[in-house]
This record gives C-alpha cells, structure tokens and sequence, in this order.
C-alpha cells in the first residue's frame, strides 16, 4: 500500500494543528515550514480541508487555520478516505461488478481481510495519538 502525498501532507498538517489545538489559528507559513510542506500545495490542501469540516481558516493579519473538530475525534481512515477516496489495495474490491473473476477468486478474500485490516489500524489512530507522539519525539530531539 503506497500512501499518496496529498494524504501525507495533510496528515502533517493536521497535526501541526493538534498540537496548537485551542490556541487560535496557526499561520499557513507555519505548517509549511515546520512540516516541510510547499507552501503553495497547503494551501490547496487546507482549502480542501476547510470545505470538508476538518479545518476553519481565517483570512488577515491574525488568520491562519484551526481544527474544526477536536483531534481526538479525527482518525487517520477519516482523512485518508477525505484526501484520497479509495484506499482499497485492489479496485476488484471497491467495483466487484467490474471483475469477471468476482464469483471465483481466490484472492479477494485475502485482500478483503487486508483491506479491513489496514482500516481498522487508521481508525484507530487519532490526530491526538499522533499529537502526543509527535510532542514526545521533538521533545526526545528525534
């Protein structure tokens, strides 16, 4: 399973916003800097974030963007599935129709197993989760 960028990307962002949760809104110029992200794709991304209710942004002097919900309650599946869509491994899972082999595969059970398996770890893993871990890594000076 390759993670795609935008996925990554908004995933840092996300918790560059968890760890200033309730402190007010944190400059776009910030994220990107202290999570590497260009600048111009962010702010894409948080537009695309804003529009999904992850996110509040404000324009000005004092703006920036806040998270929207509070991150314990935004998993790693509930983003991936915002900025990527399908995350199944295989289409023949998501459009079963479309395969011919549907009714006599031997794989797809596997790959279903897989599938659930792998959403069930992001559901798990709120942006809190990855706050703290974060938090405690900076602080180890990882």
């Amino acid at each position: 399973m390759k993670i795609p960028m935008k996925v990554d990307y908004g995933v840092r962002a996300l918790v560059e916003l968890a760890m200033h949760h309730g402190n007010g809104p944190v400059p776009t110029s910030e994220i990107a800097s202290k999570q590497g992200i260009p600048e111009s794709y962010l702010v894409q991304l948080m537009s695309t974030l804003n529009h999904c209710g992850y996110v509040q942004s404000r324009r000005g002097p004092q703006g920036g963007h806040s998270l929207a919900m509070d991150p314990s309650d935004i998993n790693l599946h509930m983003i991936m599935t915002t900025l990527d869509g399908n995350s199944s491994p295989l289409d023949c899972l998501t459009y079963v129709s479309d395969c011919i082999f549907a009714d006599s595969c031997a794989q797809q059970e596997i790959w279903k197993s897989v599938e659930e398996a792998i959403e069930s770890v992001l559901a798990n893993i709120t942006l809190e989760h990855l706050a703290r871990r974060q938090e405690y890594l900076s602080a180890q000076g990882v």
